[in-house]
């Protein structure tokens, strides 16, 4: 009967303190944003294969890096190379309204995705900015290298946060 009702408990615990997390990312984090033209199709198509680009170059750059100061010193360094890709690939595409590039301290708003809540604000970045700049951006943690991972690997798995609760819950249910 103890089990049952700690159980019930566990359960309203859960259901009801289901808030969005905060996250906080660390400080010596840089990010990659890539901000396309607009959100049609195209743009958001285009915005996609930019990020691909991005994150399979930066992948072969700084896959052996182990710290901030040295990942910063490998983008500034390859900023040209960097560039020259995606350029090569907008030239590709057909892709004539422009673009900035931007390595240093960008505005990021608030996201959440998946239940946790990224707080908005200035991060050391590299920005890629597609025509206008006002479509839905595509971003992550470029160092700590978490959005790199997936570039090298041909099947990329999906990542599964649960808490503690949770796991307690299906365990005993």
């Amino acid at each position: 009967m103890k089990k049952i009702i700690l159980i019930i408990l566990i359960i309203g615990i859960f259901l009801f303190n289901n808030k969005t997390e905060a996250v906080v990312i660390p400080n010596d984090a840089i990010r990659l944003r890539v901000i396309p033209n607009s959100n049609s199709a195209y743009d958001q198509e285009i915005k996609m294969k930019v990020s691909k680009v991005l994150q399979q170059n930066l992948y072969n750059l700084l896959k052996d890096i182990k710290g901030a100061n040295s990942a910063r010193e490998v983008i500034n360094e390859n900023l040209d190379e960097i560039d020259k890709s995606i350029n090569e690939l907008l030239i590709k595409e057909k892709y004539d309204l422009g673009y900035k590039i931007n390595y240093g301290d960008n505005y990021f708003p608030e996201k959440e995705y998946k239940g946790i809540k990224y707080e908005e604000g200035n991060y050391e970045s590299l920005l890629v900015t597609l025509g206008s700049g006002t479509g839905d951006n595509w971003w992550c943690v470029l160092f700590p290298p978490l959005c790199l991972i997936e570039a090298d690997e041909s099947e990329a798995e999906e990542v599964e946060y649960k808490f503690f609760i949770q796991e307690l819950i299906e365990k005993y249910l």
